[in-house]
């Protein structure tokens, strides 16, 4: 694959969110606001492509048997210091977030680019999936939530953009659209949508009607 392929791939032809159905957890909870969507996509990303590299560089000192641990430990601890930063630096983003920083160490998208791709190949295609990846799942997040703080709150990055009918406006927002299980609705309506324009996403029939029947 070349590294055009690798960086652009995960964007929509094998997204992480749509097509691997990776990251779900973090996509419902986190996408009530485009700033906190934002910030945690940073930080998936900044930790999805420093643990890939990292990972690679070392994959041939790392015993077979023990990978996984060591995978773990090296995501955790990038974790732990993309939260610190955090913490030090976007304060109140932080809170917003609560755990959901710490739990990119239980991300599958992390641990699974780390395993099925970083342990095989070099340290700049690694770096290059990681990015695709962590650019993929960032669009997903962002587009999710935009959707639920448009018409949830009325506002984008707490800018008012839609008049709201309180305040003399016209708009009456939707208060579903900041619950859980609207970003649950708007990720399949966006997986519909995905597969209905690129049909060849579509997984094929596991068994027949007929096979059903008997």
């Amino acid at each position: 694959m070349t590294p055009s392929k690798t960086l652009k791939a995960p964007l929509i032809d094998d997204n992480p969110i749509t097509v691997q159905i990776l990251g779900i957890c973090s996509a419902l909870a986190v996408t009530t606001s485009v700033d906190t969507a934002l910030t945690m996509s940073l930080a998936l990303t900044i930790v999805l492509v420093a643990a890939s590299g990292i990972i690679s560089l070392l994959r041939r000192l790392i015993p077979r048997e023990i990978r996984l641990i060591l995978q773990i430990t090296i995501i955790a601890s990038l974790v732990i210091v993309a939260d610190l930063i955090l913490q030090a630096y976007a304060w109140n983003i932080s809170q917003r977030l609560s755990i959901f920083v710490s739990l990119v160490v239980t991300n599958c998208l992390v641990l699974g680019r780390a395993e099925s791709f970083a342990m095989h190949n070099p340290v700049l295609p690694s770096l290059l999936d990681g990015l695709g990846n962590g650019m993929g799942y960032s669009l997903i997040l962002l587009v999710v939530g935009i959707l639920r703080e448009l018409f949830g709150a009325g506002t984008l990055m707490g800018v008012m953009v839609l008049p709201l009918r309180s305040e003399g406006g016209w708009f009456e927002p939707l208060g579903v659209m900041l619950l859980a299980p609207s970003a649950f609705f708007i990720l399949g309506l966006l997986i519909w949508a995905i597969r209905t324009w690129r049909a060849d996403q579509v997984e094929a029939d596991e068994f027949t009607l007929a096979e059903e029947v008997r």
